[in-house]
């Protein structure tokens, strides 16, 4: 994968939601910490 590629805002934020969740599966919240991990960082 290119290094330049990033998650959008929206399957981050589902991703987010996914992590979060009580009822995911352990696979589901694996995929969603990948996923995170291909956001850009915060700008503060």
């Amino acid at each position: 994968m290119a290094r330049n590629e990033v998650t959008s805002k929206k399957a981050g934020t589902a991703a987010s939601k996914t992590l979060r969740s009580a009822n995911a599966s352990k696979n589901a919240k694996t995929a969603a910490g990948s996923a995170l991990t291909q956001r850009p960082n915060r700008k503060r």
